[in-house]
């Protein structure tokens, strides 16, 4: 009796022992499927991420550039041709074949030309009259921004100098209509040991082009000063020439730009789309070239000065 009851608690616990491995037995697969299936998850995930997923797409925007809108003007005139030949009789009366034009190593982006006309009358005294006009052409960049812009940046810096010349004396400065999009004249007297001088410099923009006219006049060895209004009015009369000279080389007339047509109160630059892309210098190495290219009012009267006593 006693051997059966070990016997049969022998029995018993060895069932129990069986049933716990055929529960564990079974269980194990199924952690495995599951593992399986999370793992197979993530790997899909991943992958998306690297081929299509959003982030890649994010990336590639964000490397692309902004376009620039490209300059409206490709090229400028010849300027020793802007002005007509009527007009320069009355500016330069003496001197109206004496153009003589500025060394540039890019006539598509900047230029110039001066005329020199002395009448003189001996011991009566003698009138000096000393023109030029600067073009200077700006381009587009994708680094600096639009031309026109530019172009009106440079525009507003030569206005200031013209209005900030030392010993300047009586100056007034007025905006110009009917020269482009924007326009100003600046005039004052500027006394040298020659003579006094009557400064008129009128700045103005057409798109992305600056058009610059230097104009002076004095009355030399007891000669009268000229009148500066009349030499102001002829300076503006020459700026609007050389605008429309500007906008006539691009294939348009001289209202044919967004611009041209309004007056010197307006400073808001042109939206004008180019026909073709820019192919002169940067704006970069345009503006650098500005200075030489363009005179300062003081260093144009002190040299006329000179060399009207020269010649007198």
């Amino acid at each position: 009796m006693h051997q059966a009851a070990q016997r049969e608690h022998s029995d018993q616990q060895r069932a129990k022992r069986l049933s716990r491995l055929l529960v564990c037995a079974a269980a194990v697969p199924v952690m495995l499927i599951a593992a399986g299936c999370s793992s197979d998850s993530g790997s899909d995930d991943g992958a998306g991420k690297d081929t299509t997923g959003p982030g890649a797409t994010t990336s590639a925007d964000a490397t692309a550039a902004p376009t620039v809108q490209a300059a409206a003007y490709q090229k400028l005139p010849e300027p020793c041709a802007v002005l007509s030949k009527k007009t320069l009789t009355e500016l330069v009366p003496k001197g109206a074949k004496s153009g003589k034009e500025g060394t540039s190593s890019d006539t598509a982006s900047r230029g110039s030309c001066s005329w020199t006309s002395l009448d003189n009358n001996g011991v009566k005294g003698s009138q000096f009259r000393w023109l030029n006009v600067s073009l200077l052409r700006f381009d587009s960049s994708q680094t600096q921004g639009e031309g026109d812009k530019l172009a009106a940046a440079y525009y507003a810096k030569q206005v200031q100098e013209a209005q900030s010349v030392t010993g300047a004396k009586n100056a007034k400065s007025e905006p110009v209509a009917g020269a482009g999009a924007e326009a100003t004249a600046v005039r004052y007297d500027l006394k040298k040991k020659e003579g006094a001088f009557k400064q008129q410099t009128v700045v103005a923009r057409v798109e992305n082009v600056v058009v610059t006219i230097d104009y002076n006049g004095a009355g030399l060895a007891g000669e009268k000063a000229p009148s500066a209004d009349t030499l102001t009015k002829a300076a503006e009369k020459a700026v609007k020439e050389a605008v429309a000279a500007v906008t006539s080389a691009n294939g348009t007339g001289a209202g044919g730009s967004s611009g041209s047509g309004s007056g010197g109160a307006s400073s808001t630059p042109s939206k004008s789309p180019s026909k073709s892309p820019a192919k002169s210098a940067s704006p970069s190495a345009s503006k650098s070239s500005a200075k030489s290219d363009a005179k300062a009012p003081a260093a144009t009267a002190s040299s006329s000065a000179s060399s009207a006593a020269d010649k007198s």
